[in-house]
C-alpha cells in the first residue's frame, strides 16, 4: 500500500461564485476521500486553489470595474470562505497566479524547450480593430458549427461540449466590446510539440488501470483524433509571461538570431493552471515546514511511494489524462504523474443549465444561507453524478432531507436520548456483554461498515452513500422491532439493554458519517459526551465497538432536533424563486 496519498480537485475558476456542480464535481468528492483516508491513518495531502489566469479572469475584472490583480485576491478570498463553510478541508488552498507558479511553470517551458517539444508558429488569429488587440480564443464568440449553440467560445463549445479553434465559429465577433469588426492576421506563437510525446504517453496512458470508464472514454476520444501540436501562448497581459529573452539567449547558443519582437505574450492557462498543483504544493511547503517537503509528494523516489488521485467533471479529463502528462513527460524529470483520474459527469439544474445571467440555479454562497453545509453535503453525495448527469431539483432535495436525515438518522438520535432522559437520567444503562450482546447486529453493522470502508477506497461514492443509509435503517429498525418504550414498562434492565445498544449504535453512526457530514458527526460525539478531535478519530473499518460505553456514562439531550425538515411551501417558493429569468 502507498505511503503517501496526494489528492488534487480540479481548480475552481476565478470569475464568479460557483455552482453546486462545480462542488460536487470536484472538490466535495475530494475532500470526502481525504477525511476518509485521514481517518484510517494514512498520510494525506490535499491541495487546490483559484484558478486565476487566463481570458475570463480579465473579462469579469473588465465588467466588474475592477483591477484584475485586486479582482483575484477579493475572488479567492471569497472562494476561500465559502468553501470553509462546506467544511471542505483543504491541506492548503492556494492561487494560480503565485510567484511560485510563475516560476515552476518558466520552469517546465524551458524544459520543454531544451528538450526540443517546443515549436514556433506564426498562426491566423482574429484582430479586433475597435479593441486594439489581438483576440485570445475566449475573446471570440460566435456560432458553433456543429450544433448551432448561439454563444460558442472560440476554444469550445458549452452547448455540445467540442473543441473549437476560433475561425471554425460562425458569425464571430470580439467578446470584448461585441463588435463584427474583427478579422484574421498572423502573429507568432509557441506550441506544444504533443506528436512528438505521443509515443511515451500512448504507453504511459496504457499502464493506467485505475481510470473509470467516463475517463478512459473521453481519453480515447482525444487520441481516436489525432494529437496536434497545441498553442501555448496567448496575447494577453494578465498571466505569466513567456521568457522571450531566455528564449533569445537559447537561440544565440545555436547560432541562431535574436527574437524577433512579437510583444506580450503569456502562457495558455491550460499550461499553468495544472502545473499549479505542484506550485500550490510549494507554497504548503514554505507555510508551516521544510519548503523542500513538496518533493516528497512531487519528485517522490519511487513513483509507488505516492498514490495521487485527481478529482474533476468530465470536461477537465482531456487536459488531465493527455495535455498535461504530455507536459510532465517532456520535461524529463520524474515528477509523480496521476494513478487515477476521477471524473465526473454534471449536475443540472431542473433539467437545465444553471446560469449566472439568468440567476438559475443554486450557487454556493447562496446555498450556505438556505441551509447548513451537511444537508448540501449528504444531498450532493447520494446523487453524485459518477456514471451519468444527475439533476438537482428542490422538491428531491427536501425529500432526500427530511427523509434520511431527519426520519432516519435525526430521528432514531431522538427517540434513543428522549428513552434515556426518561428511564435513566441521560446515562448509559449497561455494560454489554457476551451474554447480552446482539450478535446479528453487530454483524450485520460490521458488513455495513466494510460496504462503506470498501467503496471509499475504491472512491465510489454512491456506494458508500447508499452503505451509510443502510447502516441507519438499521439502527432504526432495530429499535423499532425491540420497542425500548413497551418493555421498560415491565423489565427495565431489557429496556436499558436494547437503548444501550442504541447508544453505541449511534456512536458508531458518528464514526461513519465522519467523512461524508463532518458537522453532524461532531453533534453526535457531542451527544454522546464524546470529546473527538477530527484528527483522531476512530478508523471506519474499526467503527464496530459495542463496549465503549461504560454503565453510567453521562450523554447529553440537545436542545433541538439534529435536522429540520423542510415544508412543502418553502419548496415551492424556492423552486419559482431561482427558477431564472429569461
Amino acid at each position: 500500500m502507498a505511503k503517501k496519498y496526494l489528492i488534487t480537485s480540479a481548480l475552481p475558476y476565478i470569475n464568479g461564485v460557483k455552482h453546486l456542480g462545480n462542488l460536487i464535481g470536484s472538490m466535495l468528492p475530494a475532500d470526502v476521500y481525504a477525511r476518509f483516508l485521514r481517518q484510517e491513518g494514512h498520510e494525506v495531502l490535499y491541495v487546490c486553489g483559484t484558478d486565476e489566469h487566463g481570458t475570463p479572469a480579465e473579462l469579469a475584472a473588465q465588467e466588474a470595474d475592477a483591477p484584475i490583480e485586486r479582482y483575484c485576491q477579493d475572488m479567492h478570498e471569497l472562494q476561500k470562505r465559502i468553501y470553509e463553510g462546506f467544511d471542505i478541508a483543504f491541506d492548503f488552498f492556494g492561487r494560480s497566479s503565485s510567484s511560485s507558479n510563475h516560476e515552476f511553470t518558466t520552469s517546465v517551458f524551458k524544459d520543454l524547450y531544451v528538450q526540443g517539444f517546443i515549436e514556433e508558429k506564426y498562426i491566423k488569429q482574429y484582430y479586433s480593430f475597435d479593441d486594439q488587440r489581438f483576440l485570445p480564443d475566449r475573446y471570440v464568440e460566435g456560432t458553433c458549427p456543429r450544433c448551432g449553440y448561439a454563444r460558442a467560445r472560440g476554444d469550445q463549445c458549452d452547448g455540445c461540449g467540442v473543441l473549437l479553434d476560433p475561425e471554425e465559429l460562425l458569425n464571430p465577433y470580439s467578446a470584448i466590446s461585441r463588435s463584427l469588426n474583427i478579422a484574421l492576421q498572423e502573429t507568432k506563437h509557441y506550441f506544444l510539440n504533443l506528436p512528438k510525446i505521443e509515443g511515451e504517453l500512448l504507453v504511459w496512458i496504457e499502464q493506467q488501470k485505475n481510470w473509470s470508464d467516463i475517463v478512459k472514454g473521453i481519453e480515447k476520444k482525444w487520441i481516436s483524433e489525432g494529437l496536434q501540436a497545441r498553442c501555448i501562448t496567448r496575447d494577453l497581459k494578465w498571466g505569466i509571461r513567456v521568457p522571450l529573452e531566455w528564449i533569445t539567449d537559447q537561440k544565440a547558443l545555436k547560432g541562431e538570431g535574436a527574437e524577433e519582437n512579437i510583444g506580450e505574450k503569456v502562457f495558455y492557462v491550460w499550461f499553468d493552471a495544472p502545473n499549479a498543483y505542484v506550485s500550490i504544493t510549494q507554497d504548503w511547503a514554505k507555510t508551516d515546514k521544510d519548503a523542500e517537503a513538496w518533493k516528497a509528494w512531487w519528485l517522490p523516489k519511487k513513483q509507488d511511494d505516492v498514490f495521487y488521485v485527481q478529482f474533476m467533471a468530465k470536461d477537465n479529463v482531456p487536459f488531465h489524462a493527455v495535455f498535461w502528462p504530455g507536459i510532465l513527460l517532456g520535461t524529463c524529470k520524474p515528477y509523480k504523474m496521476v494513478d487515477d483520474i476521477k471524473g465526473f459527469h454534471w449536475l443540472t439544474y431542473d433539467k437545465g443549465k444553471f446560469s449566472t445571467s439568468l440567476k438559475r440555479g443554486i450557487f454556493t454562497d447562496t446555498a450556505l444561507e438556505l441551509y447548513p453545509a451537511d444537508y448540501w453535503r449528504y444531498y450532493l453525495l447520494a446523487n453524485c453524478p459518477e456514471s451519468a448527469d444527475s439533476d438537482f431539483t428542490f422538491e428531491s432535495f427536501a425529500a432526500t432531507v427530511n427523509k434520511d436525515l431527519a426520519d432516519i438518522l435525526g430521528n432514531f438520535a431522538n427517540r434513543t436520548l428522549v428513552l434515556l432522559e426518561k428511564y435513566f437520567d441521560l446515562k448509559v444503562p449497561a455494560a454489554l456483554s457476551e451474554k447480552t450482546l446482539d450478535a446479528g447486529l453487530v454483524s450485520k453493522c460490521q458488513s455495513l461498515i466494510t460496504e462503506i470502508a470498501q467503496a471509499l477506497e475504491a472512491r465510489r461514492f454512491r456506494a458508500a452513500m447508499t452503505a451509510l443509509r443502510s447502516l441507519w435503517v438499521l439502527g432504526n429498525g432495530y429499535i423499532t422491532e425491540k420497542e425500548p418504550w413497551h418493555v421498560l414498562k415491565t423489565d427495565k434492565d431489557g429496556g436499558g439493554i436494547i437503548l444501550t445498544h442504541c447508544v453505541h449504535l449511534l456512536r458508531i453512526f458518528a464514526l461513519a458519517s465522519a467523512p461524508f457530514i463532518p458537522a453532524t458527526s461532531q453533534k453526535i460525539f457531542g451527544l454522546l459526551q464524546e470529546n473527538v478531535d477530527r484528527t483522531q478519530l476512530v478508523p471506519i473499518s474499526k467503527a464496530v465497538d459495542f463496549q465503549y460505553f461504560s454503565e453510567g456514562h453521562r450523554l447529553q439531550k440537545g436542545d433541538d432536533f439534529l435536522f429540520a425538515k423542510i415544508d412543502p411551501s418553502v419548496v415551492q417558493s424556492l423552486t419559482q424563486l431561482y427558477a431564472g429569468q429569461e
